[in-house]
């Protein structure tokens, strides 16, 4: 926790210098221009350039994600001013980092031959990661350019969708043949010079790169030289096949500790691997897709994008809002005159409905998480609403009870306090079921059960809390 606080307060001094260096750069420059003098041209030249330098020297140290971070973290004209200072050869690596919304405003900002160029530096797996949202003729370009395995490559990982083991996999792997010797692979090794980021493991594969199983890094330590591969070699390695769902992948690298893992085609033929960091930023874009779902948003944001764009993110769901909103508005309606004599229950309304709506969402967020696990199916659905709806009721008597006695001293209506008791419970109850319900459903018709979810939720127990409350009122208080 301690490291992680240190890394945000880092990210933030170098978000702050930077920010400071602009409006620095900015400023004297403004200055220079008010200034009527000889040779004002060359002194605004030599400003310019010691400030610009100073700049650049600061992005150079940063790592391609710490100026990633601060590129998301600009408005419009502040980003594409910091990216004319980023180093071309790192533009490409700095691309991948961004988020997919910051990076349509990025490459559009460069030419073709920039981005050719910022393609060329990354490795085909990377390349994958880029590629849609390069323009046709750029990434036809980029094709052309590519050897045949390696075109052969990217076309294979562009077929696959992003949600599926194929899109993840790098082919930076390292494989030996099992009737060799401890010190041969070694030396195999040491030729090599380097191995690939998060190796901690070798595919051992036949003559036609079949994969026969994996050499972890530590068994070669620990064991005599003279050994052969196939004698300390594991074969019961956990698989992966490119059509697999890369959440599934996700949960058996966190399940089994996996750092890197094989992937092999239908003929168990080895085809690439999967990496732990590549796993990790599937899982955190994930997250942040869900979390940005379950707001009713459709896709990720740019956090300073223009003003038409956000709106065209955003009015679907606030669409659904109104029509809710005003279904809600018309149950009210209906007890108009119940509201007159009891001035009351115009307090005390939004206070069942919104207690139900946070019953709700609470349900639901639960729900989701086990769907995204994997722990709920068929078997165990009546148990999960059983223990939902013991928790909704528990709740509901118990806040219900709190409301209703601070509704009677209040008041002075004991007839209150008790409708106002048996509407809570009644909500909470319905919040239960609509909780455990709408997920379910949202799956069973092939829809993302994350996706606007709260907005659902909250529109069911707001509309079913006024006409449980009120139309209780009218029974027993009228």
């Amino acid at each position: 926790m301690a490291e992680t606080q240190e890394s945000k307060e880092s990210l933030q001094e170098n978000l702050q210098q930077v920010i400071s260096l602009l409006n620095k750069h900015r400023l004297v420059e403004g200055l220079v221009h008010k200034q009527d003098m000889p040779k004002q041209h060359l002194l605004e030249t030599l400003v310019h350039k010691q400030n610009l330098a100073e700049l650049q020297k600061k992005l150079d140290a940063l790592h391609p994600a710490d100026v990633a971070y601060i590129l998301e973290s600009l408005p419009l004209e502040q980003r594409l001013d910091i990216w004319e200072l980023v180093k071309a050869e790192r533009d490409g690596e700095i691309l991948l980092e961004v988020s997919d919304a910051v990076r349509q405003t990025l490459i559009a900002d460069m030419d073709s031959d920039e981005l050719l160029a910022a393609a060329e530096q990354l490795d085909t797996d990377e390349l994958a990661d880029l590629a849609p949202d390069l323009p046709k003729d750029v990434l036809q370009d980029l094709l052309d350019s590519l050897d045949i395995q390696n075109r052969e490559r990217l076309q294979s990982a562009l077929g696959y969708t992003d949600d599926a083991v194929g899109a993840l996999m790098d082919f930076d792997i390292v494989t030996i043949r099992e009737d060799i010797t401890l010190e041969v692979a070694l030396r195999y090794l040491r030729r090599l010079g380097g191995l690939p980021d998060h190796t901690d493991k070798l595919f051992v594969v036949d003559r036609y790169g079949i994969l026969q199983g994996v050499l972890p890094l530590k068994r070669m330590v620990v064991n005599d030289l003279d050994a052969e591969v196939v004698d300390i070699m594991a074969d019961d390695a956990v698989v992966f096949h490119p059509e697999d769902k890369a959440d599934e992948a996700a949960k058996a690298f966190e399940r089994y500790d996996l750092v890197t893992a094989p992937v092999v085609d239908s003929n168990n033929k080895l085809v690439g691997r999967l990496t732990v960091d590549t796993v990790m930023d599937f899982i955190r874009e994930e997250a942040e897709s869900d979390m940005l779902s379950m707001a009713g948003l459709r896709e990720e944001e740019d956090l300073f994008s223009s003003v038409w764009k956000s709106v065209q993110n955003r009015w679907t769901w606030l669409a659904i809002n109104l029509v809710t909103a005003f279904i809600a508005s018309r149950v009210i309606g209906l007890f108009e005159g119940s509201i007159e004599k009891i001035v009351a229950l115009a307090a005390l309304m939004p206070i069942v409905a919104g207690i139900g709506g946070n019953s709700g969402n609470q349900t639901t967020t639960m729900i989701v998480r086990g769907l995204a696990l994997g722990q709920i199916a068929s078997y165990n659905m009546k148990s999960l609403l059983l223990k939902e709806l013991g928790v909704g009721l528990m709740n509901g008597l118990l806040w219900g009870s709190v409301l209703g006695v601070l509704a009677y001293f209040l008041y002075h209506n004991w007839a209150l306090g008790a409708v106002m008791t048996a509407a809570m419970t009644l909500n909470l109850l319905l919040a239960a079921i609509m909780g455990v319900m709408i997920p379910l459903v949202m799956t069973k018709s092939g829809r993302d059960p994350a996706v606007g979810s709260s907005v659902l939720i909250t529109a069911v127990t707001d509309s079913g809390g006024f006409f449980i409350f009120l139309g209780l009122a009218s029974i027993f208080l009228i």
